[in-house]
């Protein structure tokens, strides 16, 4: 007889592989993957894909802009500057996109995340 509550019969072990999954993988790889993540959804709020125009969305945009440039900054240090340089030459990449696709571009040191990385120029 079982002690367990009544679940699905897979979950207990789909979440133990989960975690045993997750336990396998370095941090600098899960950053990374986050960072890749991130800087995708922003490329796509910012009217950067295919259809630009559809999905472009620049309040999403600067929140996801703002989310990775926090992300890069605070785990630089501990990610070595072979993985973190391609990350903060993305997120420039992105608020410079975004400063081009402004009607009203924000002023310089006040684009999403621009507090975290100091101010942005073309």
């Amino acid at each position: 007889m079982s002690t367990q509550p009544d679940s699905a019969p897979d979950e207990p072990q789909h979440e133990d592989d989960a975690t045993r999954d997750l336990a396998d993988v370095p941090a600098v790889e899960v950053i990374t993957t986050l960072a890749v993540h991130l800087m995708s959804a922003a490329a796509v709020k910012c009217g950067l894909t295919e259809d630009g125009d559809q999905h472009k969305d620049l309040d999403e945009a600067r929140k996801l802009i703002t989310a990775l440039a926090g992300l890069v900054t605070a785990s630089a240090p501990d990610i070595s500057n072979f993985h973190a340089a391609p990350l903060r030459d993305g997120l420039r990449s992105l608020q410079l996109a975004f400063r081009e696709a402004s009607l009203v571009p924000d002023a310089p040191g006040q684009g999403p995340g621009e507090k975290l990385t100091g101010p942005v120029y073309g």
